[in-house]
C-alpha cells in the first residue's frame, strides 16, 4: 500500500464501521484565534469534544491537513515536517476502548499490514493523588490484541521518559507512562490541565525500526525514546475525565473516543523505512529536485528534505487562501518558501524553480482533495510570485551587505539583512566569506540575540498552540 491508498483505507475502514467521513478543515481556523494553524487532527473537532452536536453524528473520520510551524527548523532529519495528515476518528459518546482498540489493531495489522512484532504500544500508569486508577482496561485489551496474533504482550512499568532511559526495554510490549507521556488535555499532563476541560489517559502506538540506540539519547532506548529507533505512529485518547479544580477530577457520562494517527508516519512503517520522505506523497518531489539540479539525495539530503516539506506547507496554505505577507499565517508561509528557495541554492538551483515543483506537489493530492485541482493555477501562480520577488530581494540584500561590510558585518547588521531584506542568514555569511569581509567571532551570538528580541515581540500570535496527537 502507498501512502494514497493507506488513506482512503483508513477512511473507507471507519466508514463501513457506522462513520461519517467529514472533510478536512482549512489549514487556517477563522473561528479559532488561538493558533496560527490547524496543528491537529482533533482540534477542529474540539467544540464537539466538549458537547456541541456534530451536524454528521456521534461516529466521524477524516484525513485532516496540518502545520506545526514551530517543527520548522528540525525539518531536515528523517521525521520531522511542518506539513503532514492526520488520520482521525472520533466516538462522541458512542464506542469506548474495547472498539476503539480492536479496530486500529485490526487497521493497522490487518488492512495495512504492519508487523505486529515490530509494534510496541504504551498506557497511563495512573496517579493516585489526583485518584485516576492505572489503565488497567487498555492493558487487558493490548495484551489480547496481541495475544491473537502470537506474541506474549508483557507488562513493563516505565513512570517517566527519563526513567526509560535508565530502564530501556525490560523484554516489554506494553509500556506504562505518566501524565506526561500517556496523559491527554488542551494543555498537557494532568497537572497543567484546565480547569472545567475534559481530558484523560491515552495509549499510543510505537514501530520498532530497529536501528541502533545512540545512547546520546540516554542509556538505554525504550518506545519514548528520541533516538530515532522507535517512531510513534497513533494515538488513542480516552476522554473520559474532567478537571473540576486544582488535584480533582470527576468521570464524564458521556466519555469520548478521540484518535490521531500520522499518515507519513504509517507510510514510513509500512515501507519499513524511518525516513518519511521517501514515501510515496514526498518521494516524486525529490525526485524532480533531482532531476532539476544534476544532484542526488544522498549528497543533498538535508536541502532536499527542507525544500520538499516546506513547499508541501506553502501549496496548501495557498490552497486555503492564505498568501505570502509579513503578518501571522502570510509570515510563516513567506519563510517557508524563503527557506526552501535558500536551500535551492545549495542544490546549484538560481533559476525560478517553483513552476517545476508545485505541479507536482498538486498532482499528488488532486485525486483526494479536489479543492487542490480547482486552484490549482491560482496556487502556482501566488507562489511563482513570491519566488520571483524573493529573489530580487536576494540581490537587494547582496547590495546592502556590501555597503555594510565596508567596515566589517556585525550580528546585528546580519538580523537587519535578514529582518528587513528576508537575506537568509547562512546566504550572507556565505556571501561575506566570499567576499573576505571580517565578521566578528561573537556574530552568531548577536545575531540570535536581536532574533531572540524579534520572537519574544511575536510570541503572542503563536501563544494556545493545541497540545494533541503526535509530538514526536
Amino acid at each position: 500500500m502507498n501512502t494514497e491508498q493507506i488513506r482512503n483505507a483508513y477512511l473507507k475502514f471507519f466508514e463501513e464501521r457506522g462513520h461519517a467521513v467529514v472533510p478536512r478543515a482549512p489549514l487556517v481556523l477563522g473561528d479559532d484565534p488561538t493558533t496560527l494553524f490547524t496543528g491537529s487532527g482533533m482540534q477542529p473537532m474540539i467544540p464537539y469534544l466538549l458537547g456541541e452536536q456534530h451536524p454528521d453524528g456521534v461516529r466521524l473520520t477524516d484525513s485532516q491537513t496540518c502545520i506545526r510551524a514551530q517543527d520548522i527548523d528540525d525539518v531536515g532529519d528523517n521525521r520531522h515536517t511542518t506539513f503532514f495528515e492526520m488520520l482521525g476518528n472520533w466516538s462522541l459518546g458512542d464506542y469506548f476502548k474495547d472498539e476503539q482498540l480492536e479496530w486500529i489493531a485490526e487497521f493497522m495489522f490487518d488492512i495495512v499490514g504492519l508487523d505486529p512484532q515490530k509494534v510496541y504500544v504504551s498506557c497511563y500508569i495512573g496517579n493516585d493523588t489526583y485518584g485516576i486508577p492505572r489503565d488497567n482496561k487498555a492493558i487487558e485489551l493490548w495484551t489480547k490484541i496481541f495475544a491473537d496474533r502470537g506474541i506474549d504482550a508483557k507488562v513493563v512499568e516505565i513512570g517517566s521518559a527519563e526513567n526509560g532511559d535508565k530502564l530501556g526495554m525490560q523484554g516489554g510490549r506494553i509500556f506504562l507512562y505518566d501524565g506526561k507521556e500517556n496523559w491527554w488535555s488542551r494543555n498537557g499532563s494532568p497537572e497543567t490541565t484546565p480547569i472545567g476541560d475534559p481530558c484523560g489517559p491515552d495509549s499510543e502506538m510505537f514501530y520498532d525500526f530497529g536501528t541502533p540506540h545512540d545512547p546520546s539519547f540516554g542509556e538505554f532506548c525504550h518506545p519514548n525514546c528520541d533516538c530515532g529507533r522507535f517512531m510513534e505512529i497513533g494515538n488513542n485518547v480516552f476522554m473520559a475525565y474532567r478537571k473540576v479544580t486544582d488535584g480533582k477530577f470527576e468521570e464524564l457520562e458521556q466519555k469520548n473516543i478521540d484518535h490521531g494517527s500520522g499518515l507519513e508516519r504509517i507510510a514510513a512503517a509500512k515501507l519499513g523505512d524511518p525516513d518519511v520522505f521517501k514515501i510515496s506523497l514526498m518521494w516524486p518531489i525529490v525526485e524532480k529536485l533531482q532531476e532539476l539540479s544534476g544532484k542526488t539525495y544522498e549528497n543533498h539530503t538535508e536541502s532536499m528534505r527542507v525544500i520538499a516539506d516546506h513547499l508541501r506547507a506553502a501549496t496548501f496554505l495557498a490552497v486555503d487562501g492564505c498568501v505570502p505577507s509579513n503578518k501571522e499565517q502570510g509570515y510563516v508561509m513567506r519563510r517557508l518558501l524563503r527557506r526552501a528557495i535558500r536551500y535551492s541554492f545549495d542544490l546549484g538551483i538560481e533559476q525560478n524553480f517553483l513552476e517545476e515543483i508545485v505541479p507536482v506537489i498538486a498532482g499528488l493530492y488532486a485525486s483526494d482533495f479536489p479543492e487542490v485541482a480547482d486552484n490549482r493555477k491560482t496556487i502556482i501562480a501566488v507562489l511563482v510570485k513570491e519566488e520571483k520577488a524573493f529573489r530580487q530581494t536576494l540581490r537587494k540584500g547582496i547590495a546592502q551587505m556590501q555597503k555594510f561590510a565596508s567596515d566589517g558585518l556585525t550580528g546585528a547588521e546580519l538580523f537587519m539583512l535578514y529582518d528587513t531584506y528576508g537575506f537568509p542568514v547562512e546566504l550572507a555569511v556565505e556571501e561575506a566569506t566570499k567576499q573576505g569581509v571580517v565578521l566578528p567571532e561573537d556574530w552568531r551570538e548577536q545575531f540570535d540575540a536581536k532574533m531572540q528580541e524579534q520572537r519574544e515581540r511575536s510570541q503572542t500570535a503563536a501563544k494556545g498552540t493545541f497540545k494533541g496527537g503526535l509530538g514526536g
